[in-house]
């Protein structure tokens, strides 16, 4: 199982990530908002997870970290 981490006061919430999780779990957290007044991306059901890190690769800032 693979674990992903996001560094959520960094995260601007531009949806990137989501749109390229082949497993659709990447979500904008809406009930929180980080640092900068974004609402930052989150995995729901890290369980189905498969470690493509494509979310990571697409990140332009940085923020997302995958771990096999």
């Amino acid at each position: 199982m693979a674990r992903v981490t996001f560094n959520e006061d960094l995260c601007k919430g531009c949806k990137l990530c989501v749109a390229v999780c082949p497993k659709k779990i990447v979500k904008i957290a809406e009930d929180r908002i980080n640092n900068k007044g974004y609402h930052p991306a989150t995995v729901e059901e890290m369980d189905k997870c498969i470690g493509c890190a494509f979310c990571a690769m697409m990140c332009p800032d940085v923020v997302i970290e995958v771990e096999k």
